[in-house]
Parts: structure tokens; sequence; C-alpha cells
């Protein structure tokens, strides 16, 4: 049997594009300014997200907005994003395909519904996960009040979502209010130590000025799998981007892979580089 040649055709198959958005689609004008994006003069800008005020928060340099509209035209725009419903509502893009949302809780499908087996999966797996998820704010508060440090500063903000008309408790977001990093980075290290059994329940995820304490459970990369072997074509072609080490799990199941040339992914990458220079 002889292989074909490539011959070019005119059907054209849109490949599956699944995409982080914060850090990688758009950013905010502080980190525009320190990461010095090109084509972000002001009035190349884009709003990409507002706050709760619905005032711009995140931007789109004139090359990301570019390339969001050549993946709007040629692929499956697939949103994976640690954003929860809430907070999806006001990124002001257009998605008409099935969305990852609270990093890998959520499934919506494209007409915008919660994909309901996947919620029965994750109503399954939160449930036992309350009580420790409780006992864990409880731990935390205490190393808060008897640190030397500014761990007063730190913001709490718990994502849940209804599941089986039950509201519960995903995963707890941590910040700081001065944008202490460093405090945020001490606390990861320390919560195993503060509680019995928490690596057999949880796991963290620092990015900046963004700690995330999440159940095994809850990952990206459980729900876009379950997407591929379930529900996606797996006769198309996937490709993604992400910015940070969280997303390099589900990036890892698609044919190809990139990142933008800045954030915590492209920084680790370019310190292990370095290091074999």
């Amino acid at each position: 049997m002889t292989t074909p040649f490539f011959q070019p055709s005119p059907d054209i198959i849109k490949p599956y594009a699944l995409m982080d958005l914060d850090d990688t689609l758009f950013q905010t004008q502080r980190k525009i300014e320190a990461w010095d994006l090109p084509t972000t003069e002001q009035d190349k800008l884009v709003c990409a997200t507002v706050n709760k005020s619905n005032e711009p928060l995140s931007m789109m340099s004139q090359r990301q907005s570019v390339f969001f509209n050549w993946l709007l035209a040629s692929t499956e725009l697939i949103a994976v994003t640690a954003r929860d419903r809430s907070e999806i509502k006001r990124v002001k893009l257009s998605f008409s395909s099935w969305q990852v949302l609270t990093h890998g809780a959520i499934i919506l499908m494209p007409d915008g519904q919660l994909l309901s087996v996947w919620q029965q999966k994750m109503y399954d797996k939160l449930v036992p996960l309350q009580d420790p998820l409780t006992q864990l704010v409880a731990h935390i508060n205490n190393y808060s009040a008897q640190s030397d440090r500014c761990h007063n500063d730190l913001v709490f903000t718990p994502h849940t979502d209804t599941f089986n008309d039950t509201e519960l408790t995903i995963y707890f977001a941590i910040k700081h209010a001065q944008k202490d990093h460093q405090v945020l980075a001490d606390l990861a290290q320390q919560l195993p130590t503060l509680m019995p059994d928490f690596n057999q329940h949880f796991y963290v995820h620092v990015n900046a000025n963004n700690l995330a304490i999440l159940p095994h459970a809850i990952h990206k990369q459980h729900a876009v799998q379950f997407l591929l072997e379930n529900y996606l074509d797996n006769q198309r072609p996937s490709f993604g981007f992400g910015d940070s080490m969280a997303d390099l799990p589900f990036l890892q199941l698609l044919d190809w892979y990139g990142m933008p040339n800045h954030g915590q992914l492209h920084s680790e990458l370019q310190a292990q580089l370095h290091s074999q220079l």
C-alpha cells in the first residue's frame, strides 16, 4: 500500500482551541506595564473584562485582539478558566462552545446549560469535603492570628456553586491586600502542616497574588479529559494556550499547546533553560 501525499482540501475542519483566559488572552493594566507588552498604546487597547462595578478591568493588546478574532473565526473556542459562573459574566468576549469554569468544577454546554452528568460527579466528590473545607478556614485563621507578618491582610474568597440543588463550597482563593506575594508563598508552604490529612484532601496553586486551595477532584485537567473522552470529536485536532503551571496538565492532553511569552509558565521554562546554560 502506498501512502498518499498531502493534497490541499477546500473542506476546512475547525480545530478545537482550549484556552485559558486571564493573563493568556488579556490582563490588567498593571500587568501590561510589568510585562511591557507590545501594541498596548491606549488607543490600541480593547476592554476584555469589567469589575463588579462594571468598570473596565482587563485589557487586550492589539495583537491579542487580532489573535482572539482569528480564534473565533477559525476554531471552535473552548474557555478553560478558574473563573466561576459569576466571574465569567464579567468577561466581555464571545463564547459559543463548551466552557470549563471554576478550575474544572463546572462544565457549561454550548447552550449555556450545566452539564448534569459532570455536576453529579462533582457533587459526589465535594459533599464529603465540606467539613474539611470549613476546618481549613479555622486553621488558617489561627495561623494568621499567631503570625508576626502581615497575614491580617489576607483576603479570603470562597467559591461556591449549586450541585443537585445544594450549594457547596468548591475551593478557597486567597489574595494579599497589599500584594505581598511572599506572604502567600509562605502560607502555601505552611498549609500542609496546619491541618491533618491536608495533602490527602487538597492541593495548592500559587500564581503571583493568587493562592488557591483546591480539592484534588477539582482540576482543569479532569474536566478537559472528560470532554475529550465523551463529548468532543476525536477526529478533530486540538490545541491550546495557558499561562500558569496549573494549566500545563490540561494542555498536555491536547495535540499541540503553548504559552504566552509572559506569565508563570513562561518564567518557569525560562528559569530551567537558564539553569542548563
